[in-house]
Formats: C-alpha cells, structure tokens, sequence
C-alpha cells in the first residue's frame, strides 16, 4: 500500500439500527444514525482459506 494513498473505508453494520457506515482508521467507532457504539463489520467477498493439520 502506497503511504500517499488514503485508506479505503472498511464497511460495518450498526447493532442497533442495520445502517451500513464505512469507517477509516482514525474514525470515531460509532453509528452515524443513531448513535450507537456496538457495529459489525461486514464479511468480505474475498475468499478465504486455512489449512488445518
């Protein structure tokens, strides 16, 4: 990742209201709406995969 690039917002979802926020690194952890703190961040389409032994 490029230091001059911004960083793209990662996507969460409120607990409280369902509104999707996308927040940066330094964002406040807290739902835009409604005021709520608790958020979930939403799976990502990327797929991943462990190995397990």
């Amino acid at each position: 990742m490029d230091p001059q690039q911004p960083a793209e917002p990662v996507y969460y979802i409120c607990g409280d209201c369902g509104m999707e926020i996308p927040l940066k690194p330094n964002d406040v952890i807290q739902c835009r709406e409604c005021g709520y703190r608790i958020l979930y961040k939403k799976r990502t389409r990327r797929i991943v995969q462990y190995e397990a032994r």
